[in-house]
């Protein structure tokens, strides 16, 4: 399940002195098996301390592989980049450095790149975000709770190309940021709420701005809630998480049309 941390039995320190004993072993005994004539004068102690760093090379190659096929693995199975970062010994920004695309985020045109998932329900997130980073720490976020359909606009203009695209899905939520070019988040709300198709759709403002007259435009503006971003990961995370449980799980949604 998602945010289920576990705990080894053994120490990093046991781990490793057990990890490095079998390994140590594993490359000893497939240098054995690599010379070709262990009686033969070449085989001295150089050849074979150069036949097991040739070994240890290729497993360390293959130990890559598996921990990406590992990494993987765990996505699927409900954890996200901190669980994996911890198990790991590293944060999660480095896991997530380590192995991109897990969730299958992707950084190119994230104007118009949408993440899909195959939610067991239809869930359509549209994200107005220009910072990349707090976007991909939303779709983190999104991701961990359970599969998104996540397209991400980074101003309002792009966000209205897609919303008046007839392709495109009706989202069931959109996350609005305020401070953005070409047509900020402000302009944008305005626009959302007067539009006769569109203004039913609940629009959740994040923003790092906790400015009162902020808050109150976006009210006046009849945004359906304002969240401002916690400078603490952990707690961005779970500002995010807390928007996404309670429009996407537990409010009831209007039709689609």
């Amino acid at each position: 399940m998602p945010g289920i941390n576990f705990h080894l039995r053994t120490t990093s320190e046991e781990t490793a002195a057990v990890a490095d004993a079998a390994v140590a072993d594993l490359a000893r005994r497939l240098a054995l098996h690599l010379q070709t004539d262990l009686s033969a004068p070449t085989a001295d102690g150089r050849a074979q301390a150069l036949a097991r760093l040739h070994v240890l090379e290729h497993l360390q190659q293959a130990a890559e592989r598996l921990q990406r096929a590992a990494a993987v693995d765990a996505a699927r199975a409900g954890a996200g980049y901190p669980q994996i970062g911890r198990a790991c010994g590293m944060t999660r920004q480095g896991a997530r450095r380590r192995w991109p695309g897990l969730f299958d985020h992707t950084d190119e045109a994230p104007t118009e790149q949408m993440t899909m998932n195959a939610p067991a329900r239809p869930f359509d997130v549209l994200l107005v975000e220009d910072d990349i980073a707090d976007a991909m720490l939303i779709e983190e976020a999104l991701a961990e709770r359970g599969a998104r359909n996540l397209v991400q606009a980074t101003d309002g203009v792009a966000a209205l190309e897609h919303l008046r695209n007839p392709e495109s899905p009706r989202p069931d939520l959109i996350v609005l940021d305020l401070n953005m070019p070409r047509m900020n988040g402000r302009d944008l709300l305005r626009v959302l709420k007067n539009d006769a198709d569109l203004m039913t759709i609940p629009v959740v403002v994040l923003t790092t701005s906790s400015a009162p007259d902020d808050v109150a435009g976006a009210y006046a503006g009849h945004a359906n809630a304002y969240v401002t971003k916690p400078v603490n990961l952990e707690e961005f995370e779970q500002a995010v998480r807390s928007i996404d449980s309670f429009y996407l799980d537990t409010t009831t949604r209007p039709p689609r049309a």
